[in-house]
């Protein structure tokens, strides 16, 4: 690339540059970041909503696997005791 091209490249870069901040600041830009920000914090909040349901499951899940296994173990205690008593 020549001297010439570099140049107009840097100048174009800086002129570009220079726009697009004042493209990043306007008042329309910071509505969009706006919009998007709450949209975002609704998403979140949603999220968090589903995360906590879904807690609560595994835990009910959890509770109910606990259960069924301490009424199995209680059926091979009562098992085992019987057949103790008729050995």
């Amino acid at each position: 690339m020549t001297t010439t091209g570099k140049i107009a490249l840097f100048v174009g870069g800086t002129l570009f540059g220079s726009y697009g901040f004042k493209l990043l600041g306007s008042k329309d830009a910071k509505k969009v970041y706006t919009h998007t920000t709450a949209a975002v914090l609704r998403c979140k909040d949603q999220v968090m909503r589903d995360v906590e349901s879904m807690q609560e499951n595994c835990s009910d899940i959890l509770a109910d696997a606990k259960a069924i296994n301490e009424a199995k173990a209680a059926e091979r205690e009562a098992a085992y005791i019987e057949d103790a008593a008729k050995a």
